[in-house]
């Protein structure tokens, strides 16, 4: 069966469908998840990029570089700024869309991984199948301390 779904931005611009199953789906709670969300953390699955169409509405992209060295370009909504793909070298040829904003039912995959759970907001709690500190691609180029807080920064 050829799976068929559909979802888009806040404002309705940008549309975009998936065909098939993703190649994977988690959740992730590191900073850069957190940022980019404005939540506890970010739900990403992960396609194909021959698998995604975009059907309307235009994007911006706004890329940066990881603390391992990693490209890590975001798209986005020009009109209503709703984050819905991003990709990383880490996963060549793969898009990642943001879970939240496939139509209804939004949530018809199934998570079985958390990553970055050193970092996870002490009120979530999921049950997942794997769980991870980091992820095993995580190689930190510069020290890490601006990221994490301590007591005395408080």
């Amino acid at each position: 069966m050829n799976e068929i779904h559909e979802g888009g931005c806040s404002c309705g611009a940008v549309r975009y469908c998936t065909r098939g199953i993703p190649q994977r789906t988690g959740v992730c709670h590191c900073r850069y998840c957190q940022t980019r969300t404005g939540s506890a953390f970010g739900i990403s699955v992960y396609f194909d990029a021959s698998q995604v169409d975009i059907l309307s509405g235009d994007l911006a992209d706004y890329s940066f570089t990881t603390e391992s060295g990693r490209n890590f370009t975001t798209r986005f909504c020009k009109i209503c700024g709703t984050t819905l793909f991003w990709s990383l070298d880490l996963f060549e040829g793969a898009i990642a869309i943001a879970g939240g904003t496939f139509d209804p039912p939004t949530f018809w995959y199934d998570v079985d991984r958390e990553v970055f759970t050193r970092s996870q907001a002490p009120f979530v709690s999921l049950s997942v199948s794997h769980s991870h500190e980091t992820t095993q691609a995580y190689a930190p180029k510069r020290p890490e301390s601006h990221w994490l807080r301590t007591s005395q920064d408080e």
